[in-house]
């Protein structure tokens, strides 16, 4: 009697210390440990469950419990309890730290969270208002009346899954497939048209890349309708689990082939556009900048493929952030010379094939990298400049003048006579104003001096072509021009000399040319020379 009396006193005790135990809300795991353990098969007790919903009624609080639990699983979305934090005072410290707060599913369903209330955790007010939205878009209001209308031999399983589920699967496989052919020829004439709307023009192998981008894009919607309607046939926890992780993996694929197409687009569309400028420096750009873009679609293609096998990328990222700091430290110079990349293509000093001079290098610009710039030197070796120090030299780019300046003396004998000196010079000045790669607006022809053998003769003219090549080749011509001209008119070159005069030396003539300076014959050989230049040039027009 003694016994049965101690058994009735302590029972009340144990059964109030396994409630204690069990109903636990004091942090982030206890209170959604109690919310789903209460509401497993074996274990149900909705009442319990409901503790973890603050301010409502109990009827009220227990069905919102069953509805966060039903749109988790309606979702595919395990509790992993394990990854929950236990401390009563934990705070979220990625994006919520100013007050404590869990969100079961940041990425996936951010509206579902706990938050400290008091001393104890519970489900939030804003979860709270939510799940009743939540519960509808996992399972629309057409699940319920169509439920209604199944036949009691719809419910007969079939490999353990019931009769409708297997119909309603292929339904809606085959709306999916529907979706998937309309959606391509829609999404095909869209993007073809924005295509031509920015370009302007039709371009083939453009159009080819867009129907290819097409493609996924239409599958992408197919599968946003699978997500969104596979819920509805209620197939349980597990197998939604396992639906959803792989039409998550599908989509960020197919997400990734997208946006690589996409950068195809982006950059045969910008390749044109820069097949339409002068400079070749946005050409150089173009197969750096997809490089850059393709390495940031994988790299986030890659870090959300991670968080869909439960990897912490906000830890991954972080270590990588003070990984990266340690690795620039020991690697400046690489980096330098990448902020000295992206410099040149800001300021864009030059151009590809610009003849520059940057302290002791002087040659053609050939080739923009990552980390160096190729310069081609007139004897065709390679300069390799790294571009940290290239971003800082003073560079004098021969490539951005607007004409060829080319400055020369021409030395005539001191005994030529004043006349032939006006009619050479005259002369000098017809030829530049005939000549088709000279400035005939801007040029200067003038005896600008005495020399210590010659009287000088000043040339100064701007040729109109920029390329080297073309500027040597005009040279040849002018030069030849004038060297015609002073032999016409009998006019000779000095060069470092020394003359003896004796007066007096009987029967015998001077050695000093003589120079005829009559004007009809100087003003027939200028015309003469004049005409015979442009008739070697008879394709050229005359500036």
């Amino acid at each position: 009697m003694k016994n049965f009396l101690w058994l009735l006193l302590l029972l009340p005790i144990c059964t109030i210390a396994q409630d204690s135990i069990r109903v636990d809300m004091s942090n982030p795991h206890a209170t959604v440990y109690t919310h789903l353990y209460f509401l497993q098969s074996d274990s149900y007790e909705p009442k319990k469950a409901a503790k973890t919903i603050l301010g409502l009624s109990e009827e009220k609080a227990i069905e919102k419990a069953i509805k966060i639990k039903q749109v988790l699983d309606g979702k595919g979305l395990y509790v992993d309890l394990d990854k929950i934090p236990t401390d009563a005072n934990y705070k979220d410290t990625v994006g919520y730290s100013s007050y404590s707060k869990y969100v079961l599913f940041p990425e996936r369903m951010p509206q579902i969270y706990v938050e400290k209330i008091g001393e104890n955790w519970y489900y939030s007010t804003e979860t709270i208002t939510k799940i009743e939205g939540l519960y509808k878009s996992v399972y629309p209001w057409y699940i319920q009346k169509i439920q209604d209308i199944i036949p009691l031999s719809g419910y007969k399983k079939i490999l353990n899954i019931e009769l409708w589920k297997i119909i309603g699967l292929l339904i809606l496989f085959i709306i999916a497939y529907l979706i998937f052919l309309i959606v391509k020829r829609i999404a095909f004439f869209i993007l073809l048209k924005l295509q031509q709307q920015i370009t302007k023009n039709t371009n083939l192998e453009v159009n080819k890349v867009i129907k290819k981008l097409a493609h996924p894009i239409s599958l992408l919607v197919a599968l946003t309708f699978i997500d969104k309607a596979f819920p509805s046939l209620q197939f349980g926890l597990t197998t939604n689990t396992w639906v959803f992780l792989t039409l998550n993996i599908a989509e960020t694929v197919f997400w990734i082939y997208v946006f690589l197409k996409l950068v195809q687009v982006i950059m045969r569309i910008y390749g044109e556009f820069t097949e339409r400028t002068h400079g070749r420096l946005d050409d150089q750009l173009v197969p750096i900048l997809h490089s850059f873009l393709t390495g940031v679609v994988l790299v986030g293609g890659a870090l959300r493929l991670l968080v869909l096998f439960g990897v912490d990328t906000t830890t991954m990222i972080a270590g990588a952030t003070i990984g990266g700091l340690a690795f620039a430290l020991a690697s400046q110079d690489t980096v330098k010379n990448l902020i000295g990349t992206i410099m040149i293509f800001l300021d864009k000093p030059f151009h590809i094939d610009d003849w520059i001079e940057a302290g002791e290098v002087v040659g053609t610009v050939e080739r923009v990298g990552f980390r160096s710039t190729q310069v081609r030197a007139a004897d065709t070796s390679i300069f390799q400049i790294p571009n940290s120090r290239l971003s800082e030299l003073v560079i004098n780019n021969k490539g951005l003048r607007l004409f060829r300046r080319y400055n020369t003396n021409l030395g005539l004998r001191y005994d030529t006579p004043p006349e032939l000196i006006e009619a050479f010079v005259k002369g000098v000045r017809e030829i530049i104003i005939a000549h088709p790669e000279t400035r005939s607006d801007s040029y200067n022809v003038e005896f600008t001096g005495f020399g210590d053998s010659a009287l000088l003769v000043m040339v100064n003219v701007y040729f109109k072509s920029l390329t080297w090549g073309v500027e040597q080749s005009s040279k040849h011509r002018l030069h030849i021009a004038i060297v015609k001209l002073a032999k016409e008119l009998g006019v000779d070159f000095a060069f470092p000399s020394t003359t003896v005069t004796i007066e007096n030396f009987p029967e015998k003539k001077g050695l000093n040319p003589k120079y005829d300076i009559s004007k009809e014959r100087i003003d027939t050989v200028i015309a003469t020379v004049v005409s015979d230049f442009n008739k070697e040039n008879p394709n050229e027009t005359v500036s």
